[in-house]
């Protein structure tokens, strides 16, 4: 890849106080005394790869904001050396409350992060309980503020349907006292019960106490209306933004924009081909340790379909021409007929996309349009 072209930067952060109990992310507890080696590794990392330009950068994890004072500080030191960063560049962290503190903050803003990305979930503390949480809903307004204090001036707020004895009047109660916060972004995602969590086993033993699909899709076609009364526009299945605010580093990924990926189990998207870095930790820390997989042109045709559908804007035949030819375009909307015409999908010209009620079925439908 040339070093001029942008690219998008993801960094891992594997740690966590504590997994939650719906966690399936490569991410563990009680490994503080490796938190200073893994700094290390990832700027070997930063250093092997350096010299490209960066559009955005994701710090993601695990539980990137449970890293001492001074993490940061030193990681961006090696990043700004070793990349360089759009003056306009988008700089995410994911933050959870009960590890964020005011101090933590103001070295984020220091160091150039400028969204925060904090893991509420739920207000209702029964829920966050029932999850595994670490923090009340007053731990987590007192994290928002910290955030605002230090100037964060973008903030996304995670928020969770489906848990274990939530019901449409808590999640109602949830939405409205996150939207009084105004908060620049809200993504507002559907549990999926994730094999080897504890969460398995409570749905394998007590299935009842998980609200079923037809609540799970009232709750997200009442998230639908009642953010977009709120001044929310949804521009992905799971994101709503205000004017401006869109996740770029996210979109990204769903226009297959290459991307870098630094750290434990991270994945890279360059010139068409996939790189996964080692899973292992003990591994990584010792050298960088990855696999390889170049996509073949039905990879690459199916990745288009099923990332670019969903995004509220959604796919267009002429787009999928000028990429793939007309065959294949011609193929691919002539499937998507009869999703118009059974509801779950809208076209606007030549541009398809998802009505909410084909949310809902996406899954489904996006595995009949593969090729």
């Amino acid at each position: 890849m040339k070093n001029k072209q942008a690219m998008e930067l993801y960094i891992h952060i594997p740690f966590c106080k504590k997994k939650c109990n719906y966690c399936d992310f490569l991410s563990f507890s009680g490994k503080e005394y490796r938190y200073w080696d893994y700094l290390e590794a990832l700027m070997r990392d930063i250093r092997r790869y350096g010299g490209h330009t960066v559009s955005t950068i994701y710090i993601g994890g695990g539980t990137p904001s449970a890293m001492p004072i001074g993490f940061y500080d030193k990681l961006f030191g090696c990043i700004r050396e070793n990349f360089f960063l759009q003056p306009d560049a988008e700089v995410t962290i994911e933050a959870n409350p009960g590890t964020l503190t005011a101090a933590k903050a103001v070295e984020y803003k220091r160091v150039g992060i400028n969204r925060m990305s904090l893991g509420l979930q739920s207000t209702v503390d029964e829920e966050l309980q029932t999850l595994g949480r670490i923090h009340t809903y007053t731990d987590f307004l007192k994290s928002f503020e910290i955030a605002r204090k230090a100037g964060i001036a973008n903030i996304n707020v995670d928020l969770m349907m489906g848990i274990p004895g939530q019901t449409e009047e808590s999640f109602k109660t949830t939405l409205s006292r996150v939207a009084l916060l105004h908060p620049e972004h809200i993504s507002a995602y559907m549990l999926m019960v994730e094999d080897g969590t504890p969460f398995q086993e409570l749905y394998r033993t007590q299935p009842e106490r998980f609200p079923n699909e037809e609540v799970v899709g009232n709750l997200y076609e009442m998230t639908v209306a009642f953010l977009a009364k709120k001044g929310y526009e949804q521009y992905e299945i799971s994101n709503f933004s205000r004017g401006g605010y869109a996740c770029k580093h996210n979109i990204g990924y769903w226009r297959r924009i290459p991307y870098l990926g630094i750290g434990l189990g991270a994945s890279s998207l360059i010139d068409d081909t996939r790189y996964r870095v080692t899973t292992d930790l003990a591994e990584y820390l010792k050298e960088l340790s990855y696999e390889s997989e170049k996509l073949t042109m039905t990879d690459i045709k199916n990745e288009t379909i099923i990332l670019g559908l969903r995004l509220k804007e959604g796919i267009s035949y002429s787009d999928l021409k000028e990429e793939f030819g007309e065959g294949f375009a011609g193929r691919t909307i002539a499937r998507l007929g009869k999703y118009v015409e059974e509801g779950f999908m809208e076209h606007d010209y030549d541009r398809f996309y998802f009505t909410t009620k084909g949310y809902l079925v996406s899954n489904t439908i996006l595995s009949e349009l593969m090729e």
